[in-house]
């Protein structure tokens, strides 16, 4: 049993059982346990790999985009260009390198931010980013963004947002929680709570008994707070996750640790912990705050941004090991079968801005 397993029973045995965000928040964010604050979850001596460190061209092709995005809104000045949730660094320091590649003068003037809330993988990103760093902020939080024009970009970040669950009892919808069987251990039970009927999908009227709905408030919030700062002041926004476009039911919470799935209870603050998410949800909050709101899937963005040609100028002249691994890499980060399909990107941007691959609509 982990330490922090061991604190989440005695907070149920004292308080009884707690909301699944609850739960989520624990397991990752806890300051003394959590996920987030004690570990290494990234590349392959972690518990998973993201897209950044998979291929040096996911980040290049993001730089790409964000290039774009800027001559799309008007070219303003001053102007930040920021992740959220940046891993590693590895994101941005393939973004840094691409810009002053593309466009000297842009990346020479650009405010350069990363939006972390630990500081131990601050200190990390630093690292990685080396000398290309020394021009870029870091900031708890998206509000403490200078007031200017926004692009931001953000890799698997919505999906380790807390989740609400909501199971299907024999006469209403119920807040799933964390409990303890009789022998003590966690279990998931059902609660006392009940969603707001309004923010249930349709499928939820005859949906059966044992049937799961999962909301994420905090998800919603999050896209509202970035969204209304673009509506305000001018931008874009890029998204890269693993969810669905439509409204559904069922449980996708699920726990990896060390490559391989886990079960969710199993080893908290030792597992990472995600959801799918409702990418229907984030567009109509981007729209609620007047801007449109664009997806499609991560292969079809990445060919479209120029994945095959950008393997292909890397493999000019090189030897047939590195080819293979291009190839392997363009596979995984845009194969149907592989990312390509499974992972989906949202672009956000003020209404009938034009930004490519994204066709802005009437």
């Amino acid at each position: 049993m982990t330490r922090l397993k061991e604190r989440i029973a005695a907070l149920i045995e004292l308080n009884g059982p707690i909301s699944v965000a609850e739960y989520m928040a624990l397991c990752l964010f806890d300051p003394e346990d959590g996920y987030y604050t004690n570990r290494e979850p990234f590349g392959v001596e972690g518990d998973f790999i993201t897209a950044p460190e998979i291929s040096q061209m996911f980040g290049e092709l993001v730089g790409v985009w964000l290039r774009a995005a800027w001559d799309a809104i008007g070219r303003p000045l001053p102007v930040t260009v920021a992740e959220i949730g940046p891993g590693r660094g590895t994101l941005m320091k393939d973004v840094l390198r691409t810009l002053s590649r593309l466009d000297v003068g842009f990346a020479a003037k650009a405010d350069f931010a990363m939006i972390e809330t630990s500081p131990r993988l601050a200190e990390i990103q630093k690292e990685t980013l080396g000398p290309a760093g020394a021009g870029v902020r870091w900031h708890d939080s998206v509000e403490n963004l200078a007031s200017q024009p926004l692009l931001i970009v953000g890799n698997e970040l919505f999906d380790a947002v807390p989740i609400r669950q909501y199971i299907r009892t024999s006469s209403k919808w119920r807040e799933r929680a964390v409990g303890l069987d009789p022998d003590g251990n966690l279990t998931f039970v059902a609660g006392a709570g009940a969603p707001d009927p309004s923010l249930l999908p349709p499928e939820a009227e005859n949906a059966p008994e044992g049937a799961i709905i999962e909301l994420s408030p905090a998800r919603t919030a999050l896209m509202e707070t970035i969204a209304e700062r673009i509506a305000k002041h001018g931008g874009a926004g890029l998204f890269f996750d693993y969810g669905y476009t439509t409204p559904a039911l069922g449980d996708t919470l699920q726990a990896l640790r060390k490559h391989r799935y886990d079960d969710s209870l199993a080893h908290p603050g030792e597992a990472d912990l995600t959801a799918h998410v409702d990418f229907s949800a984030l567009t109509a909050a981007a729209g609620n705050a007047g801007l449109d709101a664009h997806i499609m899937t991560q292969g079809e963005f990445l060919l479209a941004m120029g994945l095959l040609e950008r393997a292909g100028r890397l493999g000019t002249n090189a030897d047939l090991a590195t080819r293979e691994r291009l190839s392997g890499e363009v596979e995984r980060l845009a194969g149907p079968d592989q990312m390509g399909n499974l992972f989906k990107v949202l672009a956000i941007a003020p209404r009938g801005t034009a930004v490519p691959p994204f066709i802005p609509s009437d």
